[in-house]
């Protein structure tokens, strides 16, 4: 397909570990159900504190897919 259309999701990723992790976590689970994944935007990531430390993160992505 010479001009591919897209169609985008958002979704929210969660880790306790970096915000990398949770980017990944998010992809993974959506390459579940999801053909044709091509790109993520990042469109915001927050976090919990608790006792003055970061204990988890949460980040929310667009992710696009093309459409068949």
């Amino acid at each position: 397909m010479a001009d591919p259309v897209y169609k985008s999701v958002e979704i929210t990723g969660t880790a306790t570990t970096t915000v990398n992790d949770a980017i990944e976590n998010a992809v993974s689970k959506a390459a579940e159900t999801l053909r044709n994944l091509d790109w993520l935007e990042v469109v915001n990531v927050r976090g919990n504190i608790t006792d003055g430390k970061v204990d988890h993160f949460q980040v929310t992505l667009k992710l696009g897919f093309r459409l068949e």
